[in-house]
């Protein structure tokens, strides 16, 4: 009889740690999120090798933008950016929503690159965003 429960305890170990990391997975919604440098500035880290060649070569200058224009600007791309995410449209573009509160002062480095994470993803993938201005949509 012992060994019969030990061995039905046995068989629910795979089963109960399954539904484990599927219900974990459903909750965690994959987000980027803004977070604090070394400096305590605020810093978005893109990991695309051709983004810092778009900064560098394709992006306007920072002194082309107040910081209250791309705070608006921010605001509502970081809006369609996460309604395309939330509905599954673009899902082979958009892999995560953005975690962006308007309020905040992030300072203008941080909005210029978020901005940019726009206008490079609309220069490299084609990928219409209504937020961005003329000048800055696909190139």
């Amino acid at each position: 009889m012992k060994n019969l429960i030990l061995l039905f305890f046995l068989a629910l170990i795979p089963f109960s740690c399954f539904s484990q990391d599927s219900t974990k997975k459903e909750e965690e919604k994959s987000e980027m999120k803004p977070s604090k440098n070394e400096d305590g500035e605020w810093d978005l880290t893109v990991i695309d090798t051709q983004f810092d060649y778009f900064l560098n070569a394709v992006a306007k200058p920072i002194s082309q933008y107040s910081e209250s224009y791309l705070k608006t600007k921010n605001s509502f791309l970081v809006a369609e950016w996460n309604s395309y995410y939330n509905s599954g449209k673009y899902r082979n573009i958009i892999e995560s929503g953005i975690d962006y509160d308007p309020r905040e002062n992030y300072g203008i480095k941080f909005e210029y690159k978020l901005y940019q994470v726009f206008a490079y993803v609309s220069w490299k993938y084609g990928l219409r965003m209504n937020g961005l201005s003329g000048s800055d949509a696909m190139r």
